[in-house]
């Protein structure tokens, strides 16, 4: 049986992946302070067993005020970067997947209670809660708290964060950063028309509004070492008339790679509550693909993507160069085994693990 193009390597930037699964950012909100702590090792370190190519820690704050939440994890400070060595420390000690990070700020919809709590914003003076900001005074939410709108200080004090923070994920040997320029946070809240409101440089037309979120990737680029990816996650469309959209998207990603981007991942949605979303499986492929015919760098494909033949056509008949996984994952922390195994691939697992190779199977883990 021939090799399925799922399980073929990919080279992104200098490095080279043994597959075209991605394990995904997914936020745990269980951090303290924005520090790592157990959960993190036992949740990265089972996906990191996974046969995936690549696993991408959750959105990970550049500063205290750019959390979703008071449980996020942050890499701001000494004892954030320390909490999250000692993770990477026991994760690496029994695999040697390439492990990422994505680097974020939340903007206006910072501050809110942990989703299983409700996820509502909380106020400023709230025991939990703190003054978000964003490109304009535009809450997400009626009934949520106004941001402070972004002034120049405030723009130079957001790129040093992310520029700090990437070379504190060099210091901790991180193989890649991913910044989040997705789902209605702050990047994303410059890019697209419902949230950025400014009548500044950084306001009004396209190239305005890709001005910040360029900025914050040229410095991250700067800031990590040339031979390491950079990639970024967008959101291809904001599913609301008259905002961000797919057009918008691929302005975006040329001007991306013209700067060096490695990679870019295409989701979608975030910026407004009245966004309509056709959720279904693929229903985010056909932004992937618009982007990846306007582009040369490595495509990402994301979103309810579950099963092994459909994560096979996506990346065989060019939608996508790789896809990406989260929920799928979670539910089922060895799906990349499963896929390989449904599709005749081949992944590395662990020599713990090697006895539970299935018969029928015979040739699906990979030995040193």
């Amino acid at each position: 049986m021939a090799q399925p193009k799922l399980f073929e390597p990919i080279r992104i930037g200098d490095t080279t992946l043994a597959n075209r699964i991605v394990i995904a950012p997914m936020c745990q909100y269980s951090a303290q302070d924005g520090e790592m702590n157990d959960w993190h090792l036992i949740h990265l370190g089972h996906l990191a067993l996974s046969g995936a190519a690549l696993l991408t820690i959750e959105a990970t704050a550049v500063k205290p005020e750019g959390r979703i939440t008071y449980g996020d994890v942050g890499l701001y400070n000494d004892a954030t970067e320390a909490a999250m060595k000692r993770v990477l420390d026991g994760i690496r000690r029994w695999s040697d997947m390439p492990i990422s990070v994505q680097l974020a700020h939340a903007g206006r919809k910072a501050s809110c209670e942990v989703p299983w709590k409700g996820g509502a914003q909380l106020p400023p003076d709230h025991a939990n809660g703190w003054q978000t900001e964003a490109p304009s005074a535009v809450a997400f939410l009626d009934s949520d708290n106004d941001p402070v709108a972004l002034d120049a200080d405030g723009l130079a004090r957001i790129r040093d964060c992310f520029a700090e923070a990437a070379r504190r994920a060099d210091r901790l040997g991180l193989d890649a950063v991913q910044i989040h320029a997705a789902h209605g946070y702050l990047l994303h809240e410059f890019l697209s028309p419902i949230s950025n409101r400014r009548d500044d440089e950084y306001g009004g037309s396209l190239e305005n509004r890709m001005r910040f979120p360029l900025e914050i990737f040229d410095a991250v680029r700067a800031a990590f070492p040339s031979q390491k990816p950079v990639t970024v996650r967008v959101s291809g469309t904001d599913w609301v008339d008259g905002g961000w959209d797919g057009e918008q998207t691929v302005a975006f990603a040329r001007a991306l790679e013209a700067r060096g981007c490695s990679a870019i991942h295409v989701s979608s949605g975030g910026t407004s509550p009245a966004q309509k979303i056709p959720v279904g499986p693929n229903y985010q492929v056909p932004l992937a693909r618009q982007v990846k015919q306007a582009v040369s760098m490595p495509v990402v494909a994301v979103g309810l993507i579950t099963e092994a033949e459909q994560a096979e056509a996506i990346v065989s008949t060019g939608d996508a160069d790789m896809i990406a996984v989260a929920r799928a994952v979670l539910y089922d922390p060895r799906w990349p085994w499963h896929v390989a195994a449904a599709l005749g691939g081949q992944v590395k697992a662990p020599p713990q693990y090697l006895r539970s190779q299935p018969r029928q199977y015979s040739h699906l883990f990979l030995t040193d």
